[in-house]
């Protein structure tokens, strides 16, 4: 055992190369608070990423394409005449920016929504010769009942748990609710993507769990934030080897509903949807280059998708990602700003649905995937961006640190690694992926609803998002080396 004074003496030295250690540090941090690293970019790059941001806080470009795209076109479900006006529009914009535009092709689903009703025909207490409506719609690309609709017993369960505890044949032949409800908490302290992701596995498994107990039908609690009574629709997912049978989602006050009703004894439900799935069709991603003025084989990406649900006019999913990509290649195209690399600017078609437009995509650029030095998707509304999501190496973070510093002025300065950054550009393996990371606390109020217009779109976030994607697109676009991959 050491002597008390050697032990006070080791104790000592630990204690004070603890503090160097950590005074140090201190210092070290503010060495770069007061003189940031320019890092791949020189002090004049530095400066012309200023002055995009600066340029997008600005600019109306964004707001105005946004307007046009929601009012004027209108909701854009794949394979619709809506659709297809929209890759008309919005490859003529390009055009006229100057960019070198064509139309990669691919086949989408053609799924058209029909008549959507349900109402309850017999409940505990209920006023003789009386129904009471369930508002609901129908998910894509669900299946139809007869004309007439289907008349079946509800059985409600709260989660994939509690229907594996039902009676054996509790749920055959009935219409069968999967009542888990969103996480409100989660969403409230920001994170309202993980609280959706917990939700939406019911709505995308939900009808094929629901056939194989052999329910005639299956609802699903709206996976949204908000009770407006507004059903939030979305796609499903029919296992092969199962029926595919009606699938609807229905509000979160009908679902409190029904789970009450149920509790005091049988409910019998009228469920009428019709909608067709016809044949596929051919579709388009916009793409449009704004070519490099040193290596233009090499590209970045910068990107939204074009297509939408068709309850509304897709304001925040995701005509706000397609408007603030589309003011990347305006600004640059206005301050004449030519970067090394290709800006490489894509409108996927079929996110919704199945991403048949990124899946074409990968694979008809699988051979210069090499050559993709970034690839930037925003797809998650248009609230304020605190930073830029990260996916690929750990490096990337501190790579990207001078970037972020040009953010700060908007409160964009934060770098966070993410395993994921957009559903579309998630298929190009390999290449580093970024996003917009945005305040979420909000969206799901309004995602996939009758909601989702234009005036939930605040302009100067929109700005603040489209700042995000110009100087990260330029950054990637113009550093002396390419980002970590």
């Amino acid at each position: 055992m050491l002597k008390k004074s050697l032990l006070l003496a080791v104790c000592a030295a630990v204690c004070l190369s603890t503090c160097l250690v950590s005074a140090q540090s201190v210092q070290d941090r503010l060495q770069r608070l007061m003189n940031p690293s320019t890092g791949a970019w020189t002090a004049d790059q530095i400066a012309t990423m200023a002055k995009l941001r600066d340029a997008a806080m600005q600019a109306p470009y964004a707001l105005t394409e946004l307007r046009h795209l929601t009012d004027n076109i209108g909701p854009r479900l794949s394979g619709s005449p809506q659709a297809q006006k929209a890759v008309e529009y919005v490859a003529d914009e390009m055009r006229a920016l100057g960019a070198d535009v064509h139309l990669e092709k691919t086949s989408v689903i053609h799924w058209v929504r029909g008549t959507e009703t349900g109402e309850l025909v017999s409940w505990p207490g209920m006023a003789e010769g009386t129904t009471q409506k369930i508002v609901l719609t129908a998910l894509g690309p669900s299946v139809a009942t007869s004309p007439d609709g289907l008349v079946a017993d509800v059985v409600v369960a709260d989660s994939f748990d509690a229907l594996r505890k039902l009676p054996e044949g509790a749920v055959k032949g009935k219409i069968l609710l999967l009542n888990e409800k969103f996480d409100k908490r989660l969403a409230a302290q920001g994170d309202g993507l993980s609280a959706y992701g917990q939700a939406v596995v019911y709505r995308g498994a939900g009808p094929s769990v629901a056939a194989s107990l052999g329910a005639l039908a299956v609802l699903v609690r709206s996976v949204g934030n908000a009770d407006y009574r507004l059903p939030h629709t979305g796609a499903t997912v029919y296992a092969n080897g199962l029926p595919k049978i009606p699938a609807a989602a229905v509000t979160a006050e009908d679902a409190d509903l029904l789970a009450n009703l149920t509790q005091q004894g049988p409910v019998r439900m009228r469920l009428t949807l019709t909608p067709q799935t016809l044949p596929n069709v051919d579709s388009y991603n916009v793409i449009a280059d704004w070519k490099g003025s040193e290596h233009p084989e090499q590209v970045v990406i910068v990107s939204g998708h074009l297509d939408s649900w068709d309850l509304a006019t897709g304001a925040i999913d995701d005509g706000a990602g397609i408007v603030v990509s589309m003011q990347a290649i305006h600004l640059l195209q206005k301050l004449g700003i030519h970067p090394k690399r290709t800006v490489r600017f894509v409108a996927w078609m079929d996110e919704e649905q199945g991403g048949e437009g990124a899946a074409t995509y990968a694979k008809d650029h699988a051979s210069d995937l090499s050559n993709h030095i970034g690839a930037l998707e925003s797809d998650l509304g248009a609230g304020h961006p605190i930073g830029i999501l990260a996916v690929g190496k750990p490096e990337l973070a501190e790579w990207l640190r001078p970037v972020g510093h040009v953010l700060e002025p908007i409160g964009a300065a934060t770098i966070t690694p993410s395993p994921e950054a957009g559903e579309d550009i998630d298929s190009l393996k390999g290449v580093p992926q970024f996003a917009p990371n945005q305040d979420s606390r909000f969206y799901f109020n309004y995602h996939h609803t009758a909601a989702d217009t234009f005036d939930k779109v605040n302009p100067q976030e929109l700005n603040e998002n489209a700042a995000v994607m110009v100087v990260l697109a330029y950054a990637l676009a113009d550093s002396s080396t390419p980002a970590p991959r």
